[in-house]
């Protein structure tokens, strides 16, 4: 069994789509329509149906799925563990992280890494929690950073931190300048809000729909860059995110942010392992390293000053 046409079959079982995955790898969808083809023809039937919407298992491929998910995971621990044993630890770690996290605990990562364990590689994929999940239960990613709406009290869980919710305007702003303000004050602002779907999102919606209003925004984006650009220049703009994202454009002025009450939105973030198999012992490594610059850093994620 080649391990790598495995990986690519249990890829296209994750994303649903051929074109999703050759984008991934940078290359062209009939490419990896082949070598799906390929691999099919050594089952003997259909792994997938086409779709309009993409790739949906057969029944035979949710079978082969559920069967080759274990075995790579298992192959990988076992390379993994000799690979340690011989002293030199080495092995990818497949991490899924929120945006939150991308910069600079996942710079301050990498550094840590490649200084004291070189041979470990990163794969980091950046989504929203929504897909993390997905990704988790599916053995796309063997590690993920993600939001939680309640403290984690499973061992497949370890808590990192906790994170309020901000009111955030360009600088200057009258609303934004007190420490505080009250989640009812969202009620016909400006606002530039994640897509749906989104359990942040929905959380949201929610919290307003509990204050008797509905929150009508002017704009959609997923990318956190795209909305504090919009907000940051554009006077009477708002949007709402956790502090981990804004922290350093607050301290460099370039955004306000008056933390949200009455509800506070508290999210707890959360570093997720996979519900079955044991971490190899590349993983083991780079968790412990997360726990640690977490840690080091007062239970944050990030080493800059927190918002109050």
């Amino acid at each position: 069994m080649n391990i790598s046409n495995v990986r690519l079959f249990l890829e296209v079982v994750e994303a649903g789509s051929l074109s999703k995955v050759a984008a991934r790898r940078q290359t062209v969808q009939s490419h990896i329509s082949r070598q799906i083809s390929d691999f099919e023809s050594t089952f003997g039937g259909p792994l997938f149906r086409r779709t309009g919407r993409g790739v949906a298992l057969t029944e035979l491929g949710a079978r082969a799925a559920l069967r080759l998910r274990s075995w790579l995971q298992e192959t990988e621990r076992v390379e993994e563990e000799l690979r340690a044993e011989s002293g030199k630890l080495l092995g990818e770690v497949r991490l899924g992280i929120i945006p939150s996290a991308a910069h600079p605990l996942m710079t301050r990562l990498f550094e840590r890494l490649q200084t004291e364990h070189p041979g470990i590689r990163l794969n980091i994929a950046e989504s929203q929690g929504i897909e993390l999940d997905s990704m988790l239960d599916t053995g796309a990613v063997d590690l993920a950073i993600l939001f939680r709406f309640n403290r984690p009290n499973a061992r497949e869980e370890k808590l990192l931190s906790v994170a309020h919710t901000y009111l955030v305007s360009a600088p200057g702003n009258e609303i934004t300048q007190g420490p505080t303000v009250n989640f009812s004050r969202l009620s016909g602002l400006r606002l530039i809000l994640p897509r749906r779907p989104s359990h942040w999102r929905n959380a949201l919606d929610e919290a307003a729909r509990s204050q008797g209003f509905k929150l009508e925004p002017i704009a959609e984006a997923d990318s956190l860059t795209v909305q504090k650009e919009l907000v940051a220049h554009g006077p009477g703009l708002y949007t709402v995110l956790g502090p981990y994202s804004i922290t350093a454009e607050i301290q460099n002025g370039l955004l306000q942010a008056s933390k949200l009450v009455k509800p506070d939105l508290i999210r707890h973030v959360t570093l997720a392992f996979p519900k079955q198999g044991k971490l190899s012992p590349a993983c083991r490594v780079v968790a412990e390293v997360i726990q640690g610059l977490v840690e080091s850093w007062g239970n944050q994620l990030t080493e800059l000053e927190p918002l109050g």
